[in-house]
């Protein structure tokens, strides 16, 4: 074997690969495709016999879960994808990226599944959170950002999800139909940069068929992916998509997630000694996952490229969190109330705020799904804004309505272990009834993938039981139940109050099960102070697994909330607001609404929510709305509050960042990475599969551009928001031609014109009227940031590369750009553009780079 270099001395690129190729060579075909299959949930097997670690595998993309799926082991929780592209600031998300790869090393993961760049399609699509943008351009530029923050710290990136993976119904399952340049300009067009630029090191494919093939069987994966862009990393299954042993070998897979069972194994061994999967492409995809390893310093006698980052300090992250947070967020709308603009509020009027709605004191901070992180602690609005204002002035909360009907999880201040202690016990039962392990517990949501702890797998375990005590602080009647998939048994003081078996809707996606597992609940009535003994048990019914694979693990929930009427609440909301020198009203969707597993139904916000909005700016002219969700909602009520801001899914820091911007310690940094609709269906592509078809029957024109084609206005732009300052675009200039193959640069001057100083994002859309082939309207070719103080003028330069006004041709099969002339506008957002020149590209070409 090749000799083993100093600790610290590294190797150029040949030297690295020459080990790598000795290494494989010195192992059997079953070592080989062994490896080529995980070993469980989230880890692939080590080699001893070639210096291989096992590596570790963790979701994202707002945080780094780990190998545990609860509150056990906390995570720095970043804002969603959604808001890093709102902020359009990639020098921020490539330090989160940095703290993103501190965090994996933290939990010992060697490779994140994230970023997603899927783009928007609809906001129907229930992942629509975990993405960044409607547009290919910001999204691989912010995707870009993300992927050299992470690998900067000697962590794998994973792009996901290649391709057409914009929608959760049938996810298995559908044929999503995509015309080649669609396909070209659009879907695959974010991936391309990450892959060429970033050099990513992992790429995950989708579980959707395109255009009649599965993703992890798609030629695409060879021919696009590795030969025409080059890509030398990892393509892995999303977790369960491997369908078949050949076709997969054979098109272009090269790791089958999760382990230990699925098609490949035994299976690939004898596909490759009969003659049907040449060796070649065995030693080609270990190869790629010696070259992982050897990336993120999982190979002994290989120093990675990148040095392992180094923990952050916690005050570092909470402030980078913070900061980053309000960057993302949007300023919707902000009328004059007596003269003056009604954000930033003035901190010297206040005497007593009301802050209202069921998002403002519980802060939803991420979606649901393979998304989710549990931080080691969130802020609340009421609680960033009594930290923010002090004690001199009285900040007020009211729920006022229910945003869902479900139970939420057990309060942790309301329950006590047998033994006393705060939390709850959990133990678990073999078949016989004999207690196999126990656990004490700071939650009531669980959940466990392939096994309990080291030595106890979930196949060995028959049923699970939560015991505790439950002591009520005021009287009344108590709803408490649980969740889950299969038999719950419920007994209150040692009397059974039900025993049930749940079953999921016909056709459901097993990650319901996880997300919004059926309930069953009982009313219990309890004095103040007073106490009952709790067991909640529950045997698990199998899930329908994925495909040929069992989904092997097991989620359950202790739910408990006090019954309280909507209408009374609503009716305490608005009397607080009457009295208040200022209403905050912080509504938004659940987990229920948005989710992997299952897309939206609607984009009302659920339950009365609506209704609050309008009462209470009916008692108080100057309230201001936080939307906390990770998609667009429907706003009936735009025009009857003065001020609205979208917080999106703003992770850990929400409140403290909240207050920042509410007052006016930050401006709201950010933009619409999407076109927000005004209302339901409004020129959206659907995401429901017709006889297991998706067809996307829009082609090219998704997002603001499919406004454009049916004359009609959006709720607010693409590109959209405010800040607290105003800009004037004072001049730009741009050179006369473009080559083909090069960049221009628009030199844009702008003025900060306002009395505070500011940061304006400076977007440049290009048209070609009088093209000879269908386009859009209008499209983002390139955008900058400017950063003034008051009065000040500076020049930002937009580099605008002759890609961003190329097209697909699908008959040559290569990118062309038209010869000719093309218009381009500068401005604030899609719609509102204030400068404009024009660029000549001098010759058509055709190139497949």
């Amino acid at each position: 074997m090749t000799a083993i270099p100093a600790a610290g001395e590294r190797q150029p690129v040949e030297a690295v690969e020459a080990i790598l190729r000795e290494r494989l060579g010195s192992l059997s075909l079953q070592q080989k495709v062994r490896l080529l299959t995980g070993a469980d949930f989230w880890s692939l097997r080590p080699e001893p016999a070639i210096g291989l670690r096992r590596m570790v595998l963790s979701d994202g993309p707002a945080g780094v879960r780990g190998e545990l799926w609860d509150e056990r082991d906390p995570s720095a929780n970043i804002p969603s994808p959604t808001a890093l592209a709102a902020s359009w600031d990639e020098a921020r998300v490539e330090r989160l990226g940095r703290l993103l790869a501190a965090e994996a090393r933290r939990k010992g993961v060697d490779v994140l599944l994230a970023p997603t760049v899927n783009l928007h399609r609809s906001p129907y699509g229930g992942r629509h959170f975990e993405c960044f943008s409607e547009d290919p351009l910001l999204t691989a530029r912010i995707g870009v950002a993300y992927v050299r923050g992470v690998q900067a710290g000697g962590v794998a990136a994973t792009v996901k999800h290649l391709v057409a993976n914009d929608s959760e119904t049938q996810r298995f399952t559908l044929d999503a139909r995509v015309d080649e340049r669609a396909l070209r300009e659009r879907y695959l067009a974010p991936f391309e940069p990450i892959v060429r630029e970033a050099g990513v090191w992992a790429v995950m494919a989708a579980y959707n068929s395109i255009n009649g093939v599965t993703a992890t069987e798609h030629p695409m994966l060879a021919e696009v992916l590795k030969d025409e862009w080059g890509f030398d990393g990892v393509v892995m299954s999303d977790w369960y998509a491997a369908r078949s042993t050949e076709p997969a070998a054979n098109a272009g897979l090269d790791l089958v997630m999760p382990g230990p069972g699925g098609p490949w194994g035994d299976r690939l061994v004898a596909a490759v000694r009969g003659g049907r999967v040449p060796r070649a492409a065995v030693d080609d995809k270990l190869l790629r996952l010696l070259r992982l390893a050897a990336r993120v310093g999982a190979l002994d006698g290989v120093e990675p490229p990148a040095p392992s980052a180094d923990p952050w300090p916690q005050e570092a992250v909470a402030a980078e969190l913070r900061e980053s947070a309000a960057a993302g967020f949007v300023l919707l709308g902000n009328a004059q109330v007596e003269a003056a603009p009604a954000l930033p509020l003035d901190r010297s009027a206040l005497r007593r705020v009301a802050v209202l709605g069921p998002n403002a004191e519980v802060a939803r901070t991420l979606g649901g799904g393979s998304a989710t992180v549990f931080p080691p602690y969130t802020v609340s609005v009421v609680e960033g804004l009594r930290a923010a204002l002090g004690t001199g002035v009285q900040v007020d909360h009211g729920r006022g309505v229910r945003s869902t009907d479900r139970l939420p999880v057990a309060p942790m201040a309301l329950l006590r272990r047998p033994d006393g202690g705060a939390g709850v016990e959990v133990r678990f039962l073999a078949a016989d009834g004999t207690v196999r392990g126990r656990e004490d517990r700071a939650t009531g949501a669980f959940n466990w993938l392939s096994r309990f702890g080291p030595d106890l797998p979930i196949a060995e375990v028959a049923a699970v039981e939560v015991h505790t005590r439950l002591r009520a602080p005021e009287p009344g009647t108590y709803l408490l139940g649980g969740s889950g998939l299969g038999t719950l048994r419920l007994t209150v003081d040692n009397q059974v109050a039900f025993d049930t078996v749940t079953e999921l809707p016909t056709g459901a996606d097993p990650v319901e099960a996880l997300m919004r597992p059926p309930q069953r609940w009982v009313p219990v009535e309890l004095d103040a102070g007073e106490e009952v003994a709790v067991v909640l048990r529950y045997r698990p019914k199998d899930t329908g697994g994925f495909g040929e694979a069992e989904l092997d693990s097991l989620t359950f929930q202790l739910n408990l909330a006090r019954q309280a009427s909507d209408e009374e609440e609503l009716q305490q909301a608005v009397a607080l607001a009457a009295e208040a020198d200022a209403a905050v009203v912080v509504v938004g969707t659940t987990e229920e609404v948005e989710s992997e597993g299952f897309d939206r139904d609607s984009l009302a916000l659920p339950g009365r929510q609506d209704e609050l909005v309008r009462r209470v700016a009916a008692v108080n002219p100057r309230t201001v709305v936080v939307v906390n969700a990770g998609a667009p909602v429907l706003l009936p009520w735009i025009d009857e509050v003065p001020a609205v801001l979208v917080a999106w899914f703003p992770g850990q820091e929400f409140g403290n960042a909240l207050a920042d911007v509410l007052l006016g310690e930050r401006e709201p940094g950010g933009r619409l990475p999407m076109v927000w609709p005004a209302a339901e269906h409004d020129h959206l592509p659907s995401t429901r599969p017709v006889d297991g078809q998706l067809v996307y029957e829009e082609s090219i024109h998704i997002g603001n551009c499919a406004y454009d084609r049916a004359r009609t206005q959006p709720a607010f732009p693409f590109g959209h928001g405010l800040g607290y300052t105003t800009w004037e675009y004072l001049q730009v200039s741009a050179p006369s031609h473009l080559d083909p193959d090069g960049t221009a640069v628009v030199a844009v001057r702008v003025r900060n014109a306002g009395t505070r100083p500011g940061r304006e994002v400076v977007q440049v859309y290009a048209s070609r009227p009088d093209s000879t082939i269908e386009r859009p309207t209008r499209w983002l070719a390139g955008f900058a940031t400017a950063i003034a103080g008051p009065g000040q003028e500076v020049t930002v330069d937009v580099t605008i590369p002759a890609r961003s006004l190329a097209h697909w041709d699908a008959e040559s099969h290569a990118w062309t750009v038209e010869r000719g002339s093309f218009h381009l506008a500068v401005g604030r957002s899609y719609s509102d553009q204030r400068l404009a020149t024009a660029i000549t590209v001098a010759a058509t070409t055709q190139n497949r780079r």
